[in-house]
């Protein structure tokens, strides 16, 4: 799937992944492949990607908005 992270300052990432986990509003929860259409509002924390290669990656946000729609994950953080 593909995840974008934008700031209102910069893109931090654009790429596939295999699998994310997002700070949540209301408890951290994960996205993989397929997921069910969704719209979800953050918490400042870590978000955690596995890239298809395996590397891991993490970004800090203060919060912000995540939509998840046919395998494309949009992320604008703060």
């Amino acid at each position: 799937m593909t995840v974008e992270i934008i700031t209102p300052d910069k893109k931090l990432f654009e790429g596939q992944v295999k699998s994310a986990v997002f700070p949540g509003s209301e408890g951290s929860f994960g996205i993989l492949n397929n997921h069910a259409p969704m719209i979800a509002t953050l918490k400042a924390g870590n978000i955690q990607l596995v890239e298809e290669n395996n590397v891991t990656r993490s970004f800090e946000v203060k919060g912000g908005v995540i939509e998840v729609l046919k395998n494309k994950v949009i992320v604008l953080a703060s």
